[in-house]
């Protein structure tokens, strides 16, 4: 029995370390080698770069079939499932030059396929990009993808909107779980740094199928930093300067990695001052500070893949209540201000069978918010702790058919410890189970989901009955069934037609159900409404792309009925010197879109224009406006990209015009807004010096120092412009 269980033993073993390999070559259409092309498994959390004769091999592979993308940029992003089972793989892979950006790995999708291939539209942008627009701030930088806005309040807090859609029925994944802030005050951030950030992904429209509550307007979705290639060793430094908040970010990276194992850790500090207006003045208390640490470890063989990140993310956040008054460059923050410190735990462990695969996903998020008004004691102090799971079997390949069953659920709780309560103390339940499948046949690809969920909130009875900062007991549990369908398919050759249906939901939050006091993000009394019903919607998305060489257009447009719209609205009454406002339900309709033009002209190979613009409509039943509909924007880019002799190479030069339009229709307690333009100049690089590779960016944003307030800014009511010209300079290289 002794030497089975040993011979048993030593068998398993040999299994993981079994050493599956692919090996190949990747070149042009001339047959010619292409070095430093990017050979990635992103189920692996593994990859490596081709030599100077366009070879690679990656090792210490699963017995699964596995899919590795070949990215290079200039040339079109191939994708290949490995068979499994082979102990040696020898491929060759042809690469296409093109002039329009790289085919990406859509991770936030169910098939995680390329954006080509899927049937559902989305935006993709790494980090890099948004970062060479100059943008202080990362929800800045995503307030530049079409579609996509932002709830401001001041420069440093930042709330996403999504074809007019923000708040909780926005979801926010990072690490690959679900971000949990307490995201319903309209002065709480994100709470993410972009260090450490590869890429973010934006669902326009219902994502409840694989998400869950809360996904009604979309996701955001943001893939962290890769880790280093196999036998590497990397650090990187980065440092950026900000003139007109007198701002510096820094970060520095390192990570490693063998066959098997590998290593990264980033920190990063961001301070910044008060912004300046376009007359000179600064904002008072517009200034914030930032501390960001992540880290991860990941191992993976022949059986399995496992990677545990870890984010730290410390926030001190000044609140402008004064408008213009002391003028000062201090960073250190005033009364009233923010404190927030967020711990973000996940590990995502991919088990790998013959034909099939299981995925699963554990995620722990303690969120610590307080609120200071006047002295160190905070007024307001609330901890969410959440634990996440998500569980994914993809059946194995029938055909043309793949399909995928899953569980997803949370567990959260909410404890006050301040001297008011904004929310009473609360545990949260969260299960959901679905199915998903997707079936291709020649240019058509058909792709339809079925998902139940329910959850279950319990709140314990605070306070004294009929008094501010009381809360009754609450014991409620909300079902929704969701559906999704989506066709893709070619009308021509280089038009592809794209029309998507589908259900999405959301669940009162807290502050909806429970409120009662005044709020002071709002200047209003709040009165919840333990009686409302779950919010309910089905969105249509049709999407139209024509791809030529020179030439890219595309067209998206959308239909969003919301039954069960929750909103506040004014009672007549006053209490405590405040308007009272009560949560109520109306049935409700966004409807709009984004249209766009890439043009590339011939032979004029360095040059690049490209054009967008976007709408969205947003209206209760009874034809009132929705609050927090961002305004009508034109966007026009024009990018060249040049060499200059041996000490710049990938250089770029953009102007860009940013057009945004008068918002006349508003809900009955907003101010319409005017429009204006900014211009926005960029300049950048890569600056040989000697051995190393600098990563350089110029940008000029707001350039001639327009006065303008956007429509959802949160200091538009107290007549406070936005920022006035802007200088930031980037600089990037590995040691």
């Amino acid at each position: 029995m002794k030497k089975f269980i040993i011979a048993l033993f030593l068998g398993f073993s040999a299994m993981l370390q079994a050493q599956n390999a692919i090996s190949g070559t990747v070149t042009d259409l001339k047959n010619q080698p292409i070095k430093g092309v990017s050979v990635y498994a992103s189920e692996l959390h593994k990859g490596t770069t081709t030599d100077e004769k366009g070879k690679f091999t990656l090792s210490n592979l699963p017995n699964g079939s596995l899919k590795i993308s070949f990215v290079f940029p200039g040339f079109t992003t191939q994708y290949k499932t490995i068979n499994p089972f082979q102990k040696e793989n020898d491929v060759t892979v042809i690469l296409e030059e093109t002039i329009f950006e790289m085919d990406e790995v859509i991770v936030s999708t169910a098939f995680n396929k390329l954006q080509s291939q899927n049937v559902m539209k989305v935006e993709h942008e790494s980090i890099k990009n948004l970062q060479r627009k100059g943008t202080a701030t990362l929800i800045e930088g995503l307030a530049t993808i079409p579609g996509v806005s932002q709830v401001s309040t001041g420069t440093s807090i930042g709330k996403p909107v999504i074809r007019g859609l923000s708040g909780n029925r926005v979801l926010v994944y990072s690490q690959g779980i679900r971000m949990e802030n307490q995201q319903f005050g309209d002065e709480h951030g994100l709470g993410l740094n972009d260090a450490g950030i590869e890429s973010v992904e934006v669902i326009k429209g219902p994502a409840s199928l694989l998400y869950g509550s809360d996904a009604l307007g979309g996701v955001l979705y943001f893939n962290p930093e890769k880790f280093a290639d196999a036998n590497t060793f990397k650090a990187n430094f980065s440092q950026k300067y900000f003139a007109n908040t007198q701002g510096s970010n820094t970060s520095l990276g390192l990570k490693t990695a063998t066959d098997n194992w590998k290593f990264l850790a980033r920190g990063s500090y961001n301070t910044h001052s008060d912004y300046t207006i376009a007359s000179g003045d600064r904002v008072t208390n517009t200034r914030y500070n930032e501390t960001d640490f992540k880290s991860g470890i990941g191992y993976s063989n022949a059986a399995f893949s496992s990677v545990l990140r870890y984010n730290y993310n410390k926030l001190d956040l000044g609140i402008p209540e004064e408008g213009i008054a002391a003028q000062t460059a201090s960073k250190e923050t005033m009364y009233p201000k923010q404190g927030v410190f967020n711990h973000l735990l996940s590990l995502n462990t991919v088990f790998f069978f013959e034909k099939s695969k299981l995925d699963v996903d554990l995620g722990y998020i303690a969120n610590d918010r307080s609120e200071f008004e006047d002295s160190p004691t905070a007024i307001l102090h609330m901890k969410l702790k959440t634990f996440n799971y998500d569980a994914k079997y993809y059946l194995p390949k029938m055909g043309n058919l793949e399909s995928i069953f899953g569980i997803q659920g949370m567990h959260q709780t909410n404890t006050n410890s301040g001297e008011e309560y904004l929310i009473p103390d609360a545990v949260t339940n969260d299960f959901g189970v679905f199915g998903t499948a997707n079936y291709e046949w020649k240019s058509n690809v058909l792709q339809a989901g079925l998902r139940f969920d329910n959850r279950k909130i319990t709140t314990e009875a605070q306070g004294i009955a009929g008094e501010e900062g009381s809360f009754e007991a609450i014991d409620t549990s909300f079902d929704s069934f969701n559906a999704s369908l989506g066709y893709k398919t070619n009308l021509a050759n280089d038009l592809t037609f794209i029309l998507n249906l589908a259900s999405g939901f959301r669940a009162p939050n807290l502050a909806e159900l429970t409120s009662n006091g005044v709020h002071e993000g709002t200047n209003r009394y709040e009165v919840g409404n333990s009686n409302l019903k779950t919010e309910q919607n089905v969105q249509t998305d049709l999407n139209l792309e024509y791809k030529t060489s020179h030439l890219e257009f595309f067209a998206n447009g959308f239909y969003n009925h919301i039954n069960h719209y929750i909103y506040t609205s004014p009672t007549g009454e006053i209490m405590d010197d405040n308007a009272v406002f009560n949560y109520i339900q109306d049935n409700a309709k966004l409807y709009g879109g984004e249209i766009g033009l890439h043009f590339h002209p011939h032979p004029l190979d360095w040059l690049h224009y490209e054009t967008s613009f976007e709408t969205v409509t947003g209206k209760k039943q009874n034809g009132d406006y929705l609050p927090l509909i961002p305004a009508n924007n034109w966007n026009n880019t024009i990018r060249t990209e040049f060499n200059i002799k041996n000490w710049l190479q990938d250089g770029f030069a953009t102007l860009s015009v940013s057009s945004t339009f008068n918002q006349n229709n508003v809900s009955g307690f907003e101010t319409q807004s005017n429009g204006y333009t900014l211009v926005n100049l960029g300049f950048g690089g890569k600056v040989i010096v000697g051995k190393t590779a600098f990563d350089v960016n110029l940008n000029g944003n707001n350039l001639f120092d327009k006065n303008y307030t956007a429509h959802l800014s949160r200091l538009k009511t107290d007549g406070i412009p936005n920022m006035g010209r802007n200088i930031v300079l980037g600089v990037n290289f590995n040691l």
